[in-house]
């Protein structure tokens, strides 16, 4: 396990509690190609957010990150560019689905009063490690397991089941599609 995709670093939008995937991933975008409906991921409550964003920023958020029905939003986020998630605390159907698509996914408690937006952080699944490169203020989490660091380091369970032989090698790229993890999800998208 290499460090690179474990360890993300860039420009912080900062969100609140209980953000539902309804709220991220409206109903009317199921239907598009994974590439459209990413522009209209948070629209419900920051319109105008996917024309802002660019590759590399992190989603900062409060409590109960991503609760709601099971909509693919990491692989939208992953489509979208965006480097990883903070919350300070996530949804579990939620944060498997980020760690099945390959999505780095951290929780820090306070992490919306310790981040503000604009601000740059940098963080460290393998180390449990982050800071706040603007602040200066720094601190650790506990470590997610090997497995978990594993999924999202080969970017995603399908693209790990290729590499561990479950899965044909020629499918290896297609595999870490956003397309195919939103296909895969059972929406009906």
């Amino acid at each position: 396990m290499t460090a690179s995709s474990l360890r993300f670093r860039g420009k912080v939008w900062v969100f609140g509690d209980s953000l539902n995937t309804d709220a991220m991933y409206p109903a009317y975008a199921m239907k598009m190609e994974p590439s459209e409906a990413a522009k209209h991921i948070f629209y419900q409550v920051r319109p105008g957010w996917t024309d802002e964003v660019s590759p590399g920023d992190i989603v900062v958020a409060g409590k109960n990150f991503g609760l709601g029905s099971s909509r693919p939003v990491a692989a939208l986020f992953v489509e979208l560019g965006v480097a990883g998630l903070v919350a300070e605390e996530f949804n579990s159907l939620f944060f498997r689905n980020a760690v099945n698509s390959g999505l780095p996914a951290i929780t820090i408690p306070q992490a919306t009063s310790v981040f503000g937006e604009g601000d740059t952080g940098t963080f460290d699944l393998a180390e449990g490690t982050w800071r706040n490169d603007t602040t200066g203020a720094c601190g650790t989490v506990p470590r997610l397991p090997d497995l978990i660091l594993d999924i999202i380091e080969s970017g995603g369970v399908l693209p790990r089941s290729v590499e561990q032989g479950y899965l044909p090698s020629e499918l290896g790229d297609v595999l870490r599609s956003p397309a195919v993890a939103i296909r895969g999800s059972g929406t009906g998208a």
